[in-house]
């Protein structure tokens, strides 16, 4: 029963140190994950429908290229925000919407007529 009670708690322990990001770091990540090629990554911090929109159009850039990601605006609510960033890969800012999920935060797919608020 000690033992039981010692890798429960051990596990709780483990799982509880485990860094939450916050969007804006979140955001970063999944650029740069994107743009690297780094599918595991990319796959931990997207829904799962954003994931596989990524993954259709992600062999048209090089793997293992600088993202050099810049924030230009955000904004959030606590369950949902906004990250609006450049990256080197394209002459316009892009937008990320990104999603409170099981604690974590994750790029999002935008409804459809939703409003961007900047």
């Amino acid at each position: 029963m000690k033992r039981i009670l010692l890798y429960s708690f051990l596990l709780a322990l483990v799982g509880c140190n485990e860094k939450k990001m916050s969007h804006t770091e979140t955001a970063k990540a999944v650029a740069e994950s994107f743009y690297q090629g780094d599918k595991e990554k990319l796959e931990k911090h997207t829904t799962a429908e954003t994931y596989a929109n990524f993954m259709t159009i992600q062999n048209l850039y090089s793997e293992d290229s600088e993202a050099n990601f810049n924030v230009i605006q955000e904004q959030s609510d606590g369950q949902t925000a906004w990250v609006k960033f450049t990256t080197s890969f394209t002459d316009e800012p892009e937008i990320f919407k990104l999603i409170m999920e099981d604690g974590r935060w994750k790029v999002a797919e935008r409804d459809e007529g939703e409003k961007i608020p900047f």
